[in-house]
């Protein structure tokens, strides 16, 4: 351990037919994994970029030569029933090694940079607990300083309701709200983003 701070994504492996389904409804199989292939690559870029140790959680199993370095990504499996218990695992990972500050991040933003996951952690100085929120109504980050495994359970994953019902959770707690950002999970996401409507349009 090289920080006391942690910075996790969880990744799906980027297989044909098994990420960005909803997507992939619209696109097709081979567009949409393009796609996630550049978010992914696109994550590892901004998360390189933090002063903080960091971690990729992935959801199927371990990959050894992928575009994760271990030099410098811990790797884990995902463990849990759904995605909250998951997060939660993780979390209780983390902070079982002694980090003091924590935060998760989406893997499918194109408008995350370093700066946001920056000021997350600078947030988590004054704060308890800091949350990026997504247009989708989901949240695209999560940090804490200590476990708070309530805001994992009792959530409909996926849907627009999660960061409403998570915000609840948290209100005998000092939070900070970051700026929303946009996940790419369906065609509307990414219509007016250049770069990912060339990469649909290649060539199969």
């Amino acid at each position: 351990m090289n920080s006391k701070n942690l910075i996790i994504t969880f990744t799906r492996n980027p297989e044909l037919g098994q990420c960005k389904t909803r997507l992939a409804k619209t696109v097709g199989d081979e567009a949409a994994l393009r796609v996630y292939k550049y978010l992914l690559q696109h994550t590892e870029q901004v998360i390189k970029q933090i002063e903080a140790d960091k971690a990729v959680y992935y959801s199927v199993k371990i990959r050894d030569n992928d575009i994760w370095d271990s030099r410098i990504f811990q790797k884990h499996q995902q463990i849990g029933k759904d995605l909250g218990e998951r997060m939660q695992k993780a979390f209780e990972n983390g902070f079982n090694r002694h980090y003091e500050k924590i935060i998760i991040v989406g893997s499918d933003l194109f408008h995350l940079h370093p700066n946001h996951i920056n000021k997350a952690f600078t947030a988590l100085n004054e704060n308890e607990i800091v949350i990026g929120p997504a247009e989708d109504g989901g949240y695209y980050l999560l940090g804490m300083k200590t476990m708070h495994a309530s805001i994992f359970k009792n959530k409909n994953w996926g849907t627009e309701t999660v960061f409403n019902d998570t915000i609840q959770n948290l209100k005998n707690y000092k939070i900070q709200v970051l700026e929303t950002l946009n996940d790419i999970d369906i065609y509307e996401d990414l219509e007016h983003i250049k770069p990912l409507q060339n990469i649909i349009q290649q060539n199969d």
